[in-house]
C-alpha cells in the first residue's frame, strides 16, 4: 500500500462512521449503535453519549482534506519502507483514547501490535475490523494481543505516572514514547461570554473529566464571581445520576466537610481553591491570579504536566476534546518518531 491508498482507506472509515452515527448506513449503523449502547455494561464511565462523542470526534477528523494536510507535512511518508513493528499500549480512561496511535502507526505504513485496555477494547477492535473490510491489506498489519508483548521494534505506551515507571523498566531499552499523567487548565480573564463559559463546561464535564484534555483547574482574576460558572453549567447537574460520578462527588464533599475546608458546592460539582493541577472526579480546582502574564509564565514552567490550555489566547473553549490530527498527545510528534526509527530501513 502506498500513502494514497492508506489515506483513501481511512477516509472511507470516516465516512462509514459518520453515516453510521447518523443512521445513514444500513450495513454498519445497527452494529455500531449496538456497540455504543453495550459499552456501559463493561465500563460504567462509558455512557452512550460519551462513546458517541468520541466516535464523532474521530469520524469528523477522518476526511480527505484533513488526512492529506496532516500527512503532507512528512515527505518521508511517500517513501517505500521496511515496516516497523510498533507495539502500542493503550490507556482506557476515555473511549478510543488509543485511536490516534492506531492511526499514526498504520497511516505511516508500519505494522501495529496493540495491547488494549481491558476497560476499552471492543471499540478499537471493531474499528480495526471495518478498516480491514475496506482494505484487506491491513489484515496483515494489525495484531491485538492480550498476553505479554513480544517481537516489536518500537513502543508507544500511555498510562498513569505509576504505570509509566513499569513501562520505562520493561521497555526503556527500545525506542519509545512513554506518556504519563497530564492535565489541562483554563485561564479566564473575566470577560468571557455566557456562550464561552458554557463551552468551557464541555471541556470540564465531557467524559466525566477523566481525559487528559479535560480541564481540571481554572485560573481566574482576583475578585472573579464564581457564581457565573454555576449559572452556565447547570445543564450538567444530571451527571450525579451516574453512580460512579455521584460516589466521587459525595466522597470529596465528605472529606472537605470533615476537614473543615472551604469549597463551593454546585450540587453536582465542587470548586476548591488549590494550587495543584490534578483534581479528583467531580472537583475543579481554581486559583486567583493578579496578572495573566504571571499565570502564563507559571504554566510554562509546568509544561511537562499540562496537556493543553483553554482560553481566549489558547485552545478556544469547547474544543479541548476535539483535537486535530496534528495535535499530538504530550506534544510528541508520533509520525516524526516513527519516520526517524525506520529511516534506516528505507529500501
Amino acid at each position: 500500500m502506498n500513502l494514497q491508498e492508506r489515506i483513501k482507506s481511512f477516509e472511507a472509515l470516516g465516512t462509514i462512521l459518520r453515516n453510521a452515527l447518523m443512521d445513514k448506513d444500513a450495513i454498519y449503523g445497527e452494529q455500531i449503535n449496538t456497540l455504543i449502547d453495550r459499552q456501559q455494561k463493561t465500563n460504567p464511565w462509558f455512557t452512550p453519549d460519551n462513546v458517541r462523542n468520541a466516535l464523532n470526534a474521530i469520524a469528523n477528523e477522518l476526511t480527505n482534506e484533513n488526512l492529506v494536510r496532516w500527512t503532507g507535512s512528512y515527505p518521508g511518508l511517500n517513501e517505500e519502507i521496511k515496516p516497523l513493528r510498533a507495539a502500542v499500549i493503550m490507556a482506557g480512561n476515555i473511549p478510543l483514547v488509543g485511536f490516534h496511535d492506531f492511526l499514526s502507526v498504520l497511516i505511516s505504513g508500519n505494522n501495529l501490535i496493540a495491547k488494549t485496555s481491558s476497560k476499552d477494547s471492543d471499540l478499537i477492535v471493531r474499528i480495526s475490523e471495518i478498516l480491514c473490510t475496506i482494505n484487506p491489506a491491513f489484515r496483515g498489519k494489525i495484531v491485538f494481543r492480550e498476553e505479554t508483548l513480544a517481537d516489536f521494534d518500537v513502543v508507544i505506551a500511555t498510562g498513569s505516572n505509576n504505570s509509566s515507571r513499569y513501562f520505562e523498566y520493561y521497555f526503556g531499552k527500545y525506542p519509545n514514547i512513554i506518556r504519563k499523567n497530564r492535565n489541562s487548565v483554563a485561564i479566564l480573564d473575566g470577560n468571557e461570554t455566557d456562550i464561552e463559559l458554557r463551552n468551557l463546561g464541555k471541556d470540564i464535564f465531557l467524559y466525566f473529566g477523566l481525559g487528559c484534555r479535560n480541564v481540571s483547574k481554572i485560573y481566574v482574576p482576583r475578585g472573579y464571581a464564581l457564581s457565573s460558572l454555576e449559572r452556565n453549567w447547570n445543564e450538567y447537574a444530571g451527571l450525579t445520576s451516574n453512580t460512579k460520578y455521584a460516589n466521587n462527588y459525595d466522597f470529596s464533599k465528605a472529606v472537605y466537610l470533615v476537614n473543615k475546608e472551604n469549597f463551593y458546592d454546585f450540587g453536582y460539582l465542587l470548586l476548591k481553591e488549590d494550587r495543584k493541577l490534578s483534581s479528583p472526579v467531580a472537583v475543579i480546582y481554581y486559583e486567583y491570579y493578579e496578572t495573566q502574564t504571571a499565570v502564563e509564565h507559571e504554566l510554562m514552567e509546568l509544561s511537562e504536566k499540562i496537556q493543553c490550555i483553554i482560553g481566549r489566547n489558547f485552545v478556544p473553549p469547547g474544543e479541548a476534546q476535539s483535537p486535530k490530527l496534528w495535535d499530538y498527545a504530550d506534544g510528541t510528534d508520533t509520525i516524526e518518531f516513527l519516520l526517524k526509527k525506520n529511516a534506516a530501513g528505507i529500501l
